[in-house]
């Protein structure tokens, strides 16, 4: 199924971008977040979204909320959090391309909030925009085929990144449930890109969305009058690479000293000689200044024999 939209200079340069910055985590030694700035990025996530829809509760009680502590708020404001917090760890065991599982996770993310909770609706809606219908969404008696059909273009050749920002933007024009459409769209959206590369798991679009939250909403209203999701792919697209830029600026890995470096090196290269090339190799988020000082560090540290000079040495871990 081809969806209305066009492959722009512009969409192909932010693709890339978020390509070498995905490859910047990759060479990280130990990709993962540490548990606190998991969850720190899991509450942006949940709290970001949310808001966009009215939610009140701020970044310090969704903290408390999920510490299991008690917060004063509307039930409905906390239990839509609570909702959320459970559909977003399924992250791992739900499946974006299957249709029964996007109607799970609405049933969880809407449960004791919604009737039809995990049902697609059954009566015609419309959006408004003050005190006028922006968008009309398509015949209740349409939803089912056209998510068949966007389901099936996920089946589709186009970059993941693509169908993900394309998933989204039709979602929101279908519509397809009475309520709860588009926090459960944003989280379709990042279980696309989870599935993409592991990485989003642990970065909040989301919140980056919320940042811009009416350009969010100007780039739906452009795609429906346009009758083409092109703008609404490089909105989100642009939303992805900030979110990307910002994890990054303060992710620290935590093994990242010359000693850690250097027994993963050993465990490497065992009793094989190796020169200074073959060590950045397998650390390839150093720099060579750093490879080499890593290198004499384990020579003055009695782990390393050296033989040869300049670009030619190589060097051995010792046995002990």
């Amino acid at each position: 199924m081809r969806l209305p939209f066009s492959i722009t200079s512009k969409i192909l340069s932010q693709i890339s971008q978020i390509e070498r910055l995905i490859g910047r985590v990759e060479s990280f030694d130990q990709p993962k977040p540490q548990p606190q700035l998991r969850k720190s990025n899991r509450v942006k996530t949940l709290q970001g979204s949310l808001s966009i829809e009215g939610n009140s509760l701020n970044l310090e009680q969704v903290t408390a909320l999920l510490d299991g502590k008690r917060v004063l708020a509307p039930k409905n404001d906390i239990l839509e959090i609570l909702n959320a917090n459970e559909v977003y760890e399924l992250l791992g065991s739900l499946d974006a391309f299957r249709s029964n599982h996007l109607l799970q996770a609405h049933g969880i993310m809407m449960k004791d909030i919604l009737a039809e909770a995990g049902n697609w609706r059954t009566s015609d809606v419309g959006i408004l925009k003050g005190d006028k219908v922006s968008h009309m969404a398509p015949p209740s008696e349409r939803v089912a085929f056209l998510m068949e059909d966007l389901f099936t273009f996920l089946q589709g050749e186009d970059h993941p990144l693509i169908q993900g920002c394309v998933f989204h933007y039709e979602f929101e024009f279908i519509h397809p449930f009475a309520d709860g459409n588009g926090r459960i769209g944003r989280f379709w959206h990042t279980l696309l890109l989870y599935q993409y590369h592991p990485v989003f798991e642990y970065i909040p679009v989301e919140s980056i969305i919320k940042q811009h939250q009416q350009d969010y909403y100007d780039a739906l209203e452009a795609c429906d009058k346009a009758g083409s999701s092109t703008a609404f792919i490089e909105f989100s697209l642009q939303m992805i690479l900030e979110a990307l830029e910002e994890f990054l600026d303060i992710f620290r890995p935590v093994n990242d000293l010359p000693i850690d470096r250097l027994h993963k090196a050993k465990g490497h290269f065992k009793k094989d000689l190796f020169s200074r090339k073959e060590y950045m190799g397998i650390h390839k988020s150093i720099s060579t200044a750093t490879a080499s000082r890593d290198l004499k560090h384990g020579v003055d540290q009695n782990m390393l024999d050296f033989h040869g000079e300049k670009a030619l040495t190589r060097y051995q871990f010792k046995e002990k």
